[in-house]
């Protein structure tokens, strides 16, 4: 499957991927990173029942603390 992500492709994604299983894939921490799915956010509590289709367009922010 291919994605844009943050404005890079990747073509090495597995087919049938969800949000969750995408941030799992990229070994990202899902409690500190936003996910746009084509400008619109998606809400954690969904990250596991959205699925990516070829050719999605994400925007990954991770949070980083500080003071």
């Amino acid at each position: 499957m291919h994605l844009l992500i943050n404005g890079k492709g990747h073509d090495d994604l597995p087919n049938e991927l969800s949000v969750a299983g995408l941030i799992s894939h990229l070994e990202l921490p899902e409690r500190k990173i936003a996910v746009e799915l084509n400008r619109e956010v998606v809400p954690k509590s969904a990250y596991a029942e959205t699925a990516l289709t070829n050719h999605d367009v994400l925007e990954i922010i991770h949070f980083i603390g500080g003071g």
